[in-house]
């Protein structure tokens, strides 16, 4: 296992954990800082053995979640990453997540619903929750169906200011603010 560090974001530093060779690497996993608690660190300690390499495509990949940490719009492909290793459950969340368009929100409702199964909603929370590649499948897009942002693994202040970025606005009690949610 190898780590790419993403060490001067406008939200702190990422950690990607990745294996493979050059040429054919894969990401198994991206650490986004949250407060108190830099995905340095956090790297260390999940992955005392990892060590730290680059290869071509992890510095564009590693250029890429800079910018879009920045605001700028990029689409990251998922054939970079280990999702086809991901229960098929989580696996169609993470791939219907990674269709919302920058700019759109869904609900976890929704999603279960896209997905076939109405009911759904708390175990499509949880499958993001776990999301091992967020910015990548970008889980921040997912909101409540009353608007409140729910979880992220960067926190609500993170994921608040990624929707932002993407020009999604916010009410005054702290709600998405939107026409039409992503799926609908």
């Amino acid at each position: 296992m190898n780590a790419k560090i993403v060490p001067s974001t406008p939200l702190g530093p990422v950690a990607v954990i990745w294996e493979g060779l050059p040429g054919e690497p894969r990401v198994c996993r991206v650490l986004l800082s949250k407060p108190g608690a830099p995905a340095t660190a956090r790297a260390a300690v999940l992955y005392p053995d990892v060590r730290t390499g680059s290869c071509r495509e992890m510095d564009a990949l590693a250029a890429s979640i800079l910018r879009f940490l920045k605001g700028e719009p990029v689409r990251f492909s998922l054939d970079i990453t280990t999702i086809g290793a991901r229960p098929a459950f989580q696996r169609a969340v993470l791939c219907a997540e990674h269709g919302i368009p920058r700019g759109r929100v869904s609900t976890y409702g929704l999603i279960a619903a896209h997905l076939g199964d109405r009911q759904a909603a708390r175990a499509v929370g949880h499958a993001l929750a776990t999301n091992p590649f967020p910015i990548i499948v970008p889980c921040h897009r997912a909101v409540q169906s009353g608007g409140g942002l729910g979880g992220f693994q960067g926190g609500p202040a993170m994921k608040r200011a990624l929707l932002e970025r993407e020009g999604i606005p916010f009410d005054g009690a702290g709600r998405v603010a939107v026409a039409r949610f992503h799926y609908s």
